[in-house]
């Protein structure tokens, strides 16, 4: 099973709703997480790569301030807080997940 999948099984345990990268015209369903890949990390030794570590954006969305879906996240090794904002009386906890 490749790295993205064991991310989306780990997601899942958190939310019954996990999405990624969803289409546009998919309609969410609250709460949820939603990832997609942005970043990745090279460690290079003698000029060649020896270590390269993925990246995501991480976002929960939730209704409801006092979730604890996003300290859920936040516990996650090799996990940073982004940020947060309201959309539409929606909260959106961002993270960035090395994974």
């Amino acid at each position: 099973m490749g790295q993205r999948l064991q991310l989306h099984q780990l997601l899942e345990t958190f939310a019954d709703n996990v999405y990624f990268q969803p289409p546009t015209n998919i309609k969410l369903v609250y709460p949820c997480i939603i990832y997609k890949r942005d970043f990745a990390d090279t460690k290079f030794a003698d000029d060649k790569p020896y270590n390269h570590t993925k990246r995501y954006q991480v976002t929960v969305i939730d209704q409801d301030p006092d979730s604890e879906i996003p300290e859920k996240i936040a516990a996650m090794p090799m996990t940073l807080f982004n940020r947060f904002y309201t959309i539409d009386n929606l909260n959106h906890d961002v993270y960035n997940v090395f994974f």
